[in-house]
């Protein structure tokens, strides 16, 4: 029992029209909303779903912070590296043009001239030799190929593969 209730053993219980009547109303609404916020705090802490769940999406999103963080600066060293080759192969070639001739040079650009336009010709020869039909059919392989370049490198760099270690095994026999 608690204090309010011992001091008034001796007076009348207050009539719900009677004095007093909306501060015991008051009082009583009081009491159940503490006693309601009471029982939702207590059931959220029984709720171990529910927590589990909070926890899961918690560790979720700082696993997406954490793999973002990661991704970003994976690309940036990629970046870099990739400059670093670029810078480092452009080097290289201006060494090598440094260090070549100019009249090796020159018979170079002359040579590769006569591979183009020989090339050239020998494309337009086949054009024109071809049938229709077949050269519709190249022009599809040729857009299907530009369309699948990843496999179709893939595809010849184990045919390559298989070649040398074939070749290899030859050698050893």
């Amino acid at each position: 029992m608690n204090d309010d209730a011992r001091t008034n053993i001796g007076t009348p219980a207050p009539t719900p029209d009677g004095p007093g009547s909306a501060e015991l109303r008051d009082q009583v609404e009081r009491t159940r909303d503490e006693l309601g916020r009471t029982v939702e705090a207590l059931a959220a802490k029984a709720d171990i779903k529910a927590q589990a769940k909070e926890k899961t999406a918690a560790v979720k999103a700082q696993a997406k912070e954490k793999t973002a963080a990661v991704k970003g600066q994976a690309v940036e060293k990629a970046a870099l590296v990739s400059e670093q080759i670029r810078e480092t192969a452009g080097q290289a070639a201006q060494a090598v043009k440094d260090k070549t001739p100019d009249p090796l040079l020159e018979k170079t650009a002359q040579a590769a001239a006569h591979v183009r336009e020989s090339a050239a010709k020998a494309g337009q020869y086949a054009t024109d030799k071809t049938p229709d039909p077949i050269l519709e059919r190249a022009g599809q392989a040729a857009t299907a190929a530009r369309a699948n370049r990843t496999p179709l490198l893939v595809v010849g760099a184990a045919v390559a593969v298989f070649l040398l270690v074939r070749r290899s095994r030859g050698r050893r026999r």
